[in-house]
Parts: structure tokens; sequence; C-alpha cells
């Protein structure tokens, strides 16, 4: 979520640097994390509509209601779930430092709060962010330089967006190529897709994390 990422990005050498204990203090107020999350996310669709009218692109142009992407959107998000899960798993140092930066800055703010607000957070950053990114960047270089360069391109920014550490990057663009792929998937270009993927996948990280943050709390009791 680009939210964390925009706040946290200059606090990831202390994770790379020190094995400390879980933190018991966000680096973001809980009371106000998730107004200032929503807002932050929110102000993303208007980005998108001002490039959109720069570069002459609807970022709604693509987004369709019906049942057939409601479906795909769902089953979707189980692949990037289950890769969360996998990672949650491994030990490699570079896998160790994103699940303790992970924790640390987003599970005292989760912890104060309760699934609805998760799926209303998790519901607005997949809006946005794929209107953004599917909805405008993609289409807008597509239009210049052909689909796979569109599918590319766009999450080559995606992934730099969310940079917290080389690999976090990395493994950030692979899901947008993901989401970027979902866009067409059934034989129509639609962005309802990536948006449910997005959405889900964000809700479930975060009922994720907030349950491993709150299990530490009564570990160290």
């Amino acid at each position: 979520m680009l939210y964390l990422i925009n706040n946290a990005k200059n606090t990831i050498s202390i994770f790379q640097q020190h094995s400390k204990p879980i933190m018991r203090n966000s680096l973001f107020k809980s009371d106000d994390f998730f107004t200032a999350a929503c807002k932050f996310e929110t102000s993303l669709i208007l980005v998108a509509i001002f490039l959109g009218w720069i570069a002459g692109i609807n970022p709604f142009t693509a987004l369709h209601f019906s049942a057939s992407p409601i479906v795909y959107g769902v089953i979707g998000t189980a692949p990037l779930f289950l890769m969360f899960l996998g990672l949650q798993q491994m030990q490699g140092e570079s896998i160790v430092n994103i699940r303790k930066f992970l924790l640390n800055t987003l599970g005292p703010s989760l912890h104060a709060y309760q699934w609805p607000h998760l799926l209303l957070l998790g519901g607005i950053a997949g809006l946005s962010e794929e209107l953004l990114f599917r909805g405008v960047i993609q289409p807008w270089i597509e239009s210049s330089w052909g689909m796979l360069a569109g599918l590319l391109g766009s999450n080559v920014i995606f992934g730099l967006l969310h940079a917290v550490t080389p690999l976090y990057a990395v493994l950030a663009a692979a899901v947008g190529i993901y989401l970027g792929w979902s866009l067409d998937y059934g034989g129509g270009r639609n962005l309802l897709t990536p948006i449910l993927i997005h959405g889900l996948y964000d809700f479930l990280a975060f009922v994720a994390l907030m349950r491993t943050y709150r299990a530490s709390l009564l570990t160290a009791i």
C-alpha cells in the first residue's frame, strides 16, 4: 500500500541492521492511521484523473460491473495470498527484514481496528492504485510502445514506488505484472478484476498482520 511506503522508506535500515523484539509503537499514530491512509489512497484517484486528462485517457473506461470479473477477482486473490503466506514461512535475511518491517510498522496501527475498517482500507487502496496504474499508466505506455511495454513499464514504476528494499520492489513489480495480466483475463479488458484482487489481497494481508501482532502481544505477557 503506497501510504505505508510513502511514510516509512527512511526506516527500513533500522530493520536491516538490528534484530529487535517487536515494537509496541508504530511509526504511525493508531488514532489517525486509518483516516490518513484512507485520505492518501483516495487522493490517488485524483492523481489518476489528472494524469488521465493529460494523456487523454478516462481511468474509468475499462471499469465494467458483471459477474465474471467478480468471480475472476475473488479466485485470482488466492495465488497472491498463498505467496504472502509462503513468504511468512521463509527464513532468508531479506525476507525476514521485510517481514519485521511490515509487522513493526503496520502491526500496532492495525491492532487498533476491526476487520470492517481493514476491508474498507483495502478496498480504497485497490480501487485507487488500480485506477492509477492499470487504468491510466499501463494504457498510456501501451498507446506508444505496445501491450508488453505497457505491462512491464507500468509495473517497473509500481515496483519502484514500493521500494522499501530491492527485494520488496521486485516482489511488488511481480505482483503488479500479475494484476496487469488479470486486467485482460477472460477476453475483455476490465479493471474490476485487478481492483478486486488488489483490494482483497490487501485486506487479507492486513488481517494476517493484525493477528500476528496480537499473538505477539500475548506471548510477551
